[in-house]
């Protein structure tokens, strides 16, 4: 029997095909979902669905007879109830068509099945929000860092300009006074070229002063030999 005939086995006690086929799908979804997440699942009568842990070993391979590592992983395991097994092995009768042959199950116990898929189910909710909650901050602390980073680039790119403007301005300020001191200078040197001839030309006059002055005691002194 496959999917499809257990879906048409059911079909009439369901109230038709498209519910039977819903139902089957829903219990597998169910008993899937939570082996996978660790969980037991068990059918009183029928027999319990788990999953198990199977550690690494050396196999075999059936084809070439070499030893091969097998790694650790992990395998469903599904136990038949005893209820199951008296019924294959012929202990019991099995119940006419219009009967269940699994005994259905005691009072209370469907509320723990319940509790078992709804704690299954909570810790998946739990670890998805917890997921959603760490992707989120892990992308507000993405944005701040981004934006921290912007506003220490902007920091320092204003810094670097100003620091350049100021030492642009200092250069402007230092050449401008060099320029204002050479032409002082320049200024100083010539007033100094210009007042030094005018010195050495009285300085030489003074001499001719002199020599009038001899030529003058000599005629007169020529003067009086001759009287």
């Amino acid at each position: 029997m496959n999917k499809a005939q257990l879906v048409e086995a059911i079909a009439d006690k369901v109230g038709g095909r498209q519910q039977a086929a819903d139902a089957v799908d829903a219990v597998l979804d169910a008993i899937v979902r939570a082996v996978v997440g660790g969980d037991r699942v068990s059918v009183t009568g029928f027999g319990s669905f788990e999953k198990v842990e199977r550690p690494a070993r050396y196999a075999r391979n059936p084809q070439t007879g070499e030893r091969v590592r097998v790694k650790k992983t992990s395998v469903p395991r599904f136990r038949a109830g005893q209820g199951f097994k008296d019924l294959v092995s012929g202990s019991k009768k099995l119940p006419k068509g219009g009967e269940v042959s699994v005994k259905k199950a005691p009072k209370g116990s469907l509320t723990g099945g319940t509790r078992t898929t709804t704690k299954a189910a909570a810790k998946k909710a739990t670890a998805k929000k917890a997921t959603a909650r760490k992707a989120t901050t892990t992308a507000a602390a993405r944005k701040t860092t981004a934006a921290a980073k912007k506003t220490t680039a902007t920091a320092k790119k204003t810094t670097a300009k100003k620091t350049t403007a100021a030492a642009k301005k200092a250069t402007t300020a230092k050449t401008t006074a060099a320029k204002k001191t050479t032409a002082t200078a320049k200024k100083t040197t010539a007033a100094a070229k210009k007042t030094a001839p005018a010195k050495k030309t009285t300085a030489k006059k003074a001499p001719a002063k002199k020599s009038t002055a001899r030529k003058t005691t000599t005629a007169k002194k020529a003067t009086a030999r001759k009287r």
